[in-house]
């Protein structure tokens, strides 16, 4: 079972790219930067969120 999608506001987990879904996990195609501990930003629709599609591969942001 996939992971429920993060919510505008909830602290990044890692740095990356996150994609916005929509409220049953329809890809939007839109994707937005995030840096690790960082809020996410809003989500343009109420009931999106975001799911971490690519995650920075350089070793910043990690534990």
């Amino acid at each position: 079972m996939p992971k429920p999608p993060l919510k505008s506001g909830q602290k990044a987990p890692v740095s990356g790219q996150v994609e916005i879904v929509g409220p049953r996990g329809g890809r939007t195609g839109e994707e937005r930067t995030t840096v690790r501990g960082k809020p996410l930003p809003p989500t343009p629709k109420p009931g999106q969120g975001y799911v971490v599609v690519d995650p920075t591969k350089n070793g910043a942001g990690r534990k």
